[in-house]
């Protein structure tokens, strides 16, 4: 059974903001806590950019892969895989 996930997974998240529509990503092992955590203002580099939508995430077993998940996530090719990935999510909300 999937009990426990957030003691066994580190997770690659992206939130859009709802505020100017640009995307943040980052990695974290208690995902709900670090999305409460930009929710209220307590990231520096997201506080200004509140609110979010958490609109993306992925699970990894090791935090080394999860950072280098995040790392690929912000580059071009990585840019472009969340664009395809997400895409009907974006012609929905009508957005890119």
């Amino acid at each position: 059974m999937m009990t426990g996930l957030d003691e066994t997974y580190y997770f690659v998240y992206v939130l859009q903001s709802l505020k100017d529509g640009n995307k943040y990503t980052g990695y974290t092992k208690d995902l709900s806590s670090r999305f409460e955590a930009h929710q209220n203002g307590e990231v520096q580099s997201t506080k200004h950019r509140r609110p979010f939508e958490l609109i993306y995430f992925e699970g990894c077993l090791s935090q080394t892969d999860a950072l280098k998940r995040e790392k690929y996530l912000k580059t071009h090719y990585g840019k472009m895989y969340l664009g395809n990935r997400l895409k009907s999510y974006f012609i929905s909300r009508g957005k890119k």
